[in-house]
């Protein structure tokens, strides 16, 4: 596989940083500095060290988190804003996130050693259901239902459903199954409607639950196999 992929999948770093630390030359394969991304390896069999340290698997673990409102899903950011990593320590050490949430999003993140989970997760193919609850600004009509489930361009929700409106704002569950950038917010806009507050509740089996921001907790192997 890609040495990209294998520092993604010992656990090591996101795809992302892999390649930063690959050209960086931090990485060294047998002994020997390594600067392609994309250069062959065997895991099992070749030595791979990061920063002169010997990569080694580690084991499975998972978690979901209450990524609160303001930071960012990112290992690392350039602006010094708060990452979701920052607000984990050391408890995230070795873990990957699945997919991302923007800033101003909150709600469940799950985060994972597991690399091909979080790409069967994340795989549009997949079709794995993320539910979010939503507040937008004005009120939203049937026939506005008809084209956020219709789609717009490239965009549309796999449900929509309205728990309460008025003239001032209107509370949804929106469903999708894929994770395009900002795809709920570029709908809503589609329609003359600002969200002003979004909120993941469940991605895939698992569910927020009575989880507050900044709060985590350990996920099983089994929880993901749940229909």
């Amino acid at each position: 596989m890609a040495l990209e992929r294998a520092l993604s999948k010992l656990g090591l770093a996101s795809r992302a940083d892999a390649r930063r630390l690959i050209r960086g030359g931090a990485v060294t394969v047998n002994g020997r500095v390594v600067t392609n991304a994309l250069a062959g390896v065997v895991p099992e069999r070749d030595a791979i060290s990061l920063a002169g340290v010997r990569a080694q698997p580690r084991p499975w673990r998972t978690i979901a988190f209450h990524k609160p409102r303001g930071s960012v899903t990112t290992r690392r950011d350039p602006e010094g804003r708060t990452t979701v990593f920052d607000l984990l320590g050391d408890v995230a050490a070795g873990l990957v996130a699945v997919g991302r949430l923007d800033r101003a999003t909150s709600g469940l993140l799950l985060l994972t050693t597991d690399t091909q989970l979080a790409e069967r997760l994340t795989n549009p193919e997949n079709g794995v259901l993320r539910r979010y609850v939503v507040t937008v600004r004005g009120r939203v009509e049937d026939g506005d239902l008809d084209v956020l489930r219709t789609g717009v361009r490239d965009l549309h929700a796999a449900s929509v459903t309205i728990r309460k409106r008025s003239n001032r704002e209107t509370h949804l569950i929106v469903e999708l199954t894929e994770g395009k950038n900002r795809e709920i917010r570029r709908l809503f806009a589609a329609i003359g409607r600002e969200v002003t507050r979004l909120l993941r509740v469940a991605y895939g089996p698992i569910e927020l639950g009575s989880l507050q921001p900044g709060q985590w907790r350990e996920l099983s192997a089994d929880e993901f196999s749940r229909r």
